[in-house]
């Protein structure tokens, strides 16, 4: 059963067209919200979208979700944004829910305990028609990352790491909950970066159990509960985290002290190579200390530079 359903207008006509086609509506429409996000400008939203098959699915988006009765965020309405963002803003996303999206970083709403993952086209039909889906159950990991962060080293840096080390596909068929004092430490936004990012070491999603930061940033937001009904759920949500003896396909990332071990200097440099390099080359190197950074950064760029030009490693090294 799913709590909710984040639609948008890529994967949307094609399963409101199904239903059309069966000559069913839609089973709960006020456990879907819809936003267009993926097909609009960044600016001068305020004119009509030049890419005609992008202006299409907006305009399909918006009268499907009239005439099916579904709440729709379109472009000009102060609600809109992001569909993984705005559900966490507006208050919809919650501890405990299962929520799915047709988007593979539906994810991202893991970072509030809550239980989301990324559909397709069919299957988005299929929670429209049903407000339920097919799934078979994964296998579960939990990633305990313990240590300290040390200013300038941010969320995704951590989730880099980890990933560096399940490498692409290691999470493949998994679902992982984040656990330990770095994850702990992490804002909501860092959090939500960390289990957006779950599903490029191949998982089905990844969640962290609901604690204070969680029940404080839904404090008030407006479609979270209020006043007293706000607190009954805290007490429920409080309940969400994993027992003592859960048992997981354990991988544990233990970080030396603070992490890493960069000055102010080191991070600049960091920051000004992280243009030229993949997210996977980032990986191995935010993890190293010091003394090493510049050396595996130069290395990556100087085996760049040799591919470019034809040449051998060797040669270039030989050069510098």
């Amino acid at each position: 059963y799913i709590g909710r359903l984040y639609s948008h207008e890529v994967t949307s006509p094609v399963a409101f067209a199904g239903l059309e086609r069966r000559g069913i509506g839609v089973a709960r429409p006020a456990q879907i919200t819809a936003t267009a996000d993926h097909n609009i400008p960044t600016v001068d939203q305020h004119l009509p979208i030049a890419e005609t098959e992008s202006r299409r699915q907006v305009e399909a988006l918006e009268a499907n979700c009239a005439k099916f009765g579904i709440e729709h965020f379109g472009v000009g309405n102060p609600r809109q944004g992001i569909v993984h963002i705005i559900g966490p803003e507006l208050g919809f996303t919650q501890p405990g829910m299962t929520i799915v999206c047709g988007d593979s970083h539906t994810s991202t709403h893991g970072a509030l305990g809550a239980v989301a993952f990324g559909v397709g086209t069919s299957e988005v039909e299929m929670v429209f028609a049903s407000q339920c889906i097919i799934q078979s159950k994964p296998r579960s990991m939990r990633i305990t990352v313990d240590g300290t962060l040390r200013p300038g080293v941010e969320a995704k840096d951590v989730v880099l790491y980890i990933i560096s080390q399940l490498t692409a596909s290691g999470g493949t068929g998994y679902f992982i909950e984040f656990a330990g004092e770095a994850i702990r430490s992490l804002s909501m936004e860092g959090r939500m970066t960390v289990c957006n990012m779950s599903i490029e070491c191949g998982a089905r999603g990844g969640m962290i159990a609901p604690d204070r930061t969680t029940f404080d940033y839904l404090r008030g937001r407006e479609r979270a509960p209020q006043g007293a009904a706000f607190d009954q759920a805290v007490a429920r949500w409080e309940t969400l985290y994993s027992d003592a003896d859960a048992v997981f396909d354990n991988f544990t990332v233990r970080l030396r002290g603070q992490f890493p071990a960069l000055n102010e200097e080191d991070i600049r440099y960091c920051c000004m190579v992280r243009m030229h390099l993949s997210q996977a080359e980032i990986a191995g190197v935010v993890c190293l200390e010091k003394d090493s950074v510049k050396k595996r950064l130069k290395r990556i760029r100087t085996e760049k530079l040799a591919s470019a030009k034809g040449a051998t490693l060797e040669d270039v090294l030989s050069k510098l």
